[in-house]
């Protein structure tokens, strides 16, 4: 099964993903609570800040469904101020529905420019500095079609006049991604491991 690595600089970055130690609990909450007050504020609760619970609660359950998610799904927040950057990057199944999907996205999504990885080849790079609607916050999504799979990477920023000062941490982030597979060798049952 086909799932994630990335080299992601940990003096910027705070994994989630895995991550049951205190700290990685506090950041874990407090960008839940900023991804959960976004949300609020796309639904015209402006000013509803995060429920603290249902982030406590969120974090606590999010290492455990990453574990689930065996790689396919992986999430950092910034370090010095995790309500303030969330990445996400995840692998999906190139399916007909999906590709369907990806062709029937709003204009504004149209206004990709070209991103060359250094493991993924080139995908395309969408920046959203200034969204058109103000509720929505700023964000960037960088995507690879392999072929067989979408590997998408996607960072949200709680403030807009920031964003252009960490877009630069999320580049790289974004070039270090990469695909790993398990290889069975032969008829056997063995299974190749190879570092990309």
């Amino acid at each position: 099964m086909p799932r994630l690595q990335a080299d992601a600089d940990l003096a910027r970055w705070v994994p989630v993903t895995d991550s049951f130690g205190p700290s990685g609990r506090r950041a874990r909450k407090r960008a839940i609570r900023m991804l959960l007050t976004q949300a609020n504020a796309a639904m015209g609760q402006v000013e509803r800040p995060g429920n603290g619970f249902a982030a406590w609660a969120m974090s606590q359950a999010a290492p455990l469904l990453m574990r689930k998610a065996a790689g396919r799904v992986l999430v950092w927040v910034w370090r010095s101020d995790p309500e303030l950057l969330v990445a996400m990057a995840q692998i999906q199944e190139a399916t007909p529905q999906l590709r369907a999907a990806r062709a029937m996205m709003p204009m504004e999504y149209d206004d990709t420019e070209e991103f060359r990885g250094t493991h993924l080849g080139v995908g395309e790079k969408l920046a959203m500095p200034l969204p058109a609607d103000p509720r929505t916050p700023p964000f960037a999504t960088y995507t690879w079609d392999t072929g067989a799979s979408f590997v998408s990477l996607t960072a949200v920023c709680s403030d807009r006049e920031r964003f252009g000062t960490v877009i630069g941490a999320v580049d790289d982030l974004a070039r270090s991604l990469r695909v790993v597979d398990d290889l069975t060798v032969g008829e056997s049952a063995q299974v190749l491991r190879i570092d990309p």
